[in-house]
């Protein structure tokens, strides 16, 4: 039997705040989890092989699947039950190999920064050509289509990271523009002629043309250009094909096959000036990304410490599995998978019985519209009422600090996390009143959101950087920063000890939490916000 120990911590008071008091650590599975975790926490080893090991793991790649099996032979070690789920399938699979390239301007051979968006054609071997600009109307592109062959071309605007709208709705509403751009340009060129005759051509200003990237995108491709260059903020954000993706006709025979390359936005200046300047440059590509004969289906993995008292009633711990691959997917979402994964293994090896059953799992498709998350609810939806709260975790590596739930939980939590000053007296633990929130309609940014929809609580943990890290999610969000160095080791170690204790807490409450408070009633809402609601609908 572990020995008790009493440590008080003081926290600054606020408002609805449920100060933390003295504990004393008389539970010997708590007891066990915390000196476990603070001889041997793992969670940083876990983040080491999934990132480094896996790397980037978007759905319908074989990197997502070995991630899974790899969890699913981890879970099975520490003597956690564990299965995959299917959660649905994708026309294509996609793999990213490495990717270089180079510009040449006289003697000169410059590196490039870039990336691809992900569901996009790699070169066919290494592929060098000269640069364009690409036309923007009829007249431009008839007069270099043949130069088109075996040139790299630059386009205007920016994507976001996404690739090129290629669907027939794109076609339409590029052939709006290049209708446009047309009747610019012939107008143009009579009011050119007008002021040349008239002596006036030199204080002549054309209309500029619309630009949008890839207007002939068709045309160029049948006229053998070997791709397209976009400029790409940075950190550069790399996503994927959504349109062929989501495409029932797509298949392994009818994929594009021009790569689409996001140029770091200096270099793309630097490039864009000398082809004005009429330049004598050319680009030079290895790109080895990888497309997979389809469909290939994706899973969910799936493990659980089954309840002693009441299986059928559930505490969930959440994140979701499968990445961008530009980078290594280290904080989004490894900071749900690391902690997750720790927390399991400290539960079992501490011997944990819940009374109910904590289930883990890591959701596939998250980044592709929360499609395991969805998949989940549908497959269990006679358990949603029995979910007691649903811990899920996608956001930065800072730690977990405490708890906002509706006053009904507040005891509860209270009593579920009281052990939490015992893990590290440096950290900070606050149980605060979440005041009631409008009831969803429509799910949000996260696996979480689809939960909230039918009524689960999802409050989870809050986070803070408290000790003043500086990170700064916008810095790796689906970036090629996404990477291991971008983690906080002792917030992601202090994260997964509390989400294994306040879990087990949850799971051993002689009933679920209730939802008592959850969402705003609306036959409470003000009177002025009623009567708006009928004009506005008289109006209609």
């Amino acid at each position: 039997m572990f020995g008790k120990v009493l440590i008080a911590i003081a926290i600054v008071a606020m408002p609805h705040l449920v100060k933390a008091q003295p504990v004393t650590v008389d539970d010997a599975t708590v007891s066990k989890i915390i000196e476990i975790a603070s001889k041997d926490n793992q969670v940083m080893n876990h983040l080491d092989i999934l990132t480094g090991r896996f790397g980037g793991r978007l759905i319908g790649s074989g990197a997502y699947d070995d991630a899974a099996a790899w969890m699913i032979d981890q879970y099975r070690r520490w003597g956690v039950q564990a299965r995959l789920e299917e959660a649905g399938e994708v026309p294509v699979g996609f793999n990213r190999g490495p990717w270089w390239g180079r510009l040449h301007a006289g003697g000169d051979g410059i590196e490039l920064h870039f990336a691809t968006p992900s569901y996009t054609s790699g070169t066919h071997g290494v592929q060098r050509g000269h640069v364009m600009s690409e036309p923007k109307s009829q007249a431009d592109f008839d007069r270099n289509k043949h130069k088109l062959k075996g040139a790299w071309v630059l386009l205007d605007g920016n994507r976001g990271g996404f690739a090129l709208d290629k669907t027939a709705k794109g076609d339409s509403v590029r052939a709006v523009i290049k209708a446009k751009n047309d009747s610019i340009s012939k107008e143009n060129t009579r009011l050119g002629n007008e002021a040349w005759e008239n002596g006036t051509y030199n204080d002549f200003k054309p209309t500029p043309l619309e630009k949008a990237p890839g207007l002939f995108y068709k045309e160029m491709v049948d006229a053998g250009v070997l791709g397209f260059v976009m400029s790409a903020s940075l950190p550069i954000r790399a996503l994927y094909d959504r349109a062929l993706v989501n495409d029932s006709t797509t298949n392994f025979y009818n994929l594009p096959t021009q790569p689409e390359i996001l140029l770091d936005e200096h270099q793309f200046s630097k490039i864009e000036q000398m082809v004005k300047d009429k330049r004598d440059i050319q680009l030079e590509f290895d790109i080895r990304n990888h497309f997979r004969l389809g469909p290939v289906k994706y899973h969910s993995v799936v493990a659980e410490i089954p309840g002693t008292e009441f299986p059928d009633e559930y505490v969930i711990i959440s994140g979701h599995l499968d990445a961008f691959d530009v980078a290594t997917g280290a904080v989004d979402c490894g900071t749900g998978i690391g902690p997750m994964m720790e927390a399991a293994r400290l539960l079992a090896a501490a011997g944990a019985k819940p009374k109910r059953t904590i289930r883990f799992v890591a959701f596939a498709g998250e980044e592709f519209g929360l499609l395991g998350a969805q998949a989940y609810v549908k497959a269990h939806e006679n358990e949603l009422p029995r979910i007691s709260m649903l811990f899920n975790r996608d956001g930065g590596p800072t730690p977990a600090v405490g708890m906002r739930v509706p006053q009904a939980m507040v005891d509860d939590i209270k009593e579920s996390s009281k052990y939490v000053p015992m893990i590290n007296k440096d950290y900070p633990w606050e149980v605060a009143v979440a005041e009631p929130r409008v009831k969803p309609t429509s799910t949000g940014g996260t696996d979480a959101s689809v939960f909230a929809l039918h009524g689960v609580p999802t409050y989870g943990f809050f986070d803070r950087d408290f000790k003043g890290y500086g990170f700064e999610y916008g810095e790796i969000w689906h970036t090629e920063n996404d990477i291991l160095n971008k983690e906080i080791p002792e917030y992601q170690e202090h994260t997964a000890v509390v989400t294994a204790v306040v879990a087990l807490g949850v799971a051993n409450l002689d009933h679920l939490l209730s939802r008592e408070g959850m969402y705003k009633d609306a036959e409470k809402e003000p009177l002025k916000e009623k009567k708006d609601k009928k004009k506005d609908k008289k109006k209609k």
